[in-house]
């Protein structure tokens, strides 16, 4: 959205995109159901066998997860009017992003694309964000055929993570190294927070109950199981988590004010939400239309408005010129 600050000197300043009470709802939904798939097994007893079937939810989360998210931009293009400038920033987001992630996959968690989704986040708000998380982990799941059980989770996972830094204080306010710094401690916790999120889903799969002190035990009390999954997190995937978070901050220092003003800068030109305004106090003089005098039978009893009492126009429609 564009708006013009009082006393800027009519100065467009970068706007994100609304998020209304319909998206509010909408984003709300998507992240319960989330929630819900991520943390049930740590409260499914053993006996009912819900724990083992894990494994079976991901292409059922799968299916809900996409329509959901359809209803998320649904929603926010009735919230907000995003159109297809909107959609079309997010589609080339997206494909960046996407193509970010192969070139640190595979090494001690180095992923660039997190970096990006921290910085549009910021800039095109949380609803933008949690939709440009979503669809930039499936582009990318696609590109590198990475498609799999994960693969809902880590949509879920990564949508969090860009919505998160649309919600972070200081938009209007906070620039340079203030927002630098907060934008890099946002990227390191959220880095972890994204590894303990896919950890938690593939913990349950990873080691058979019994065979190790950090395995899940479905039916266990959950504060044990949580001690466990806290030694699971920092026996197997600590490194990863570190080696993302350590290169989301050292590119969000170094090269974040550039790619933050270019961001800005095509969201200002987009212009998100502007309305059609017309500016200036000319009016057309009230003489410099005319109006043709009715003709035919009924013209003697038609008012014609704007004509002078004295003009010829007006004698001649009231009968007076013969």
């Amino acid at each position: 959205m564009a708006d013009r600050r009082p006393g800027g000197g009519g100065a467009v300043t970068a706007r994100p995109v609304r998020l209304g009470p319909r998206s509010v709802a909408a984003l709300v939904l998507v992240s319960a159901v989330g929630v819900a798939a991520f943390g049930w097994p740590l409260l499914a007893d053993d006996a009912s066998g819900l724990a083992a079937a894990h494994a079976g939810v991901a292409p059922w989360l799968f299916a809900v997860l996409l329509p959901l998210l359809v209803g998320v931009v649904v929603a926010t293009i009735a919230d907000s009017g995003m159109d297809a400038k909107a959609v079309a920033m997010l589609g080339v987001l997206a494909a960046v992003g996407a193509a970010l992630r192969p070139l640190g996959a595979g090494t001690a968690g180095l992923e660039p694309m997190f970096f990006l989704m921290v910085l549009s986040g910021r800039v095109l708000g949380p609803g933008f964000g949690f939709v440009l998380g979503a669809v930039t982990m499936f582009a990318s799941a696609l590109l590198t055929g990475g498609v799999g059980p994960w693969m809902p989770y880590q949509m879920l996972s990564m949508a969090w993570f860009t919505m998160g830094a649309g919600l972070l204080p200081g938009r209007d306010g906070l620039r340079g190294r203030g927002e630098l710094g907060l934008l890099a401690a946002y990227g390191a916790t959220a880095a972890f927070a994204y590894g303990t999120a896919m950890n938690l889903q593939g913990w349950v799969l990873a080691l058979p109950a019994g065979s190790s002190g950090i395995a899940f035990h479905p039916g266990e009390p959950l504060q044990v199981n949580l001690v466990r999954f806290g030694a699971y997190c920092l026996a197997t995937s600590m490194g990863w988590d570190l080696g993302r978070a350590a290169l989301t901050v050292v590119l969000t220092v170094t090269i974040g004010s550039t790619v933050l003003k270019a961001l800005r800068r095509a969201t200002r030109r987009a212009a998100f939400e502007a309305q059609v305004t017309f500016e200036g106090d000319e009016k057309p003089h009230p003489g410099s239309f005319r109006v043709r005098p009715p003709t035919g039978p009924t013209s003697h009893t038609t008012p014609l408005s704007g004509l002078g009492e004295g003009s010829a126009e007006g004698r001649s429609s009231r009968g007076d010129l013969h």
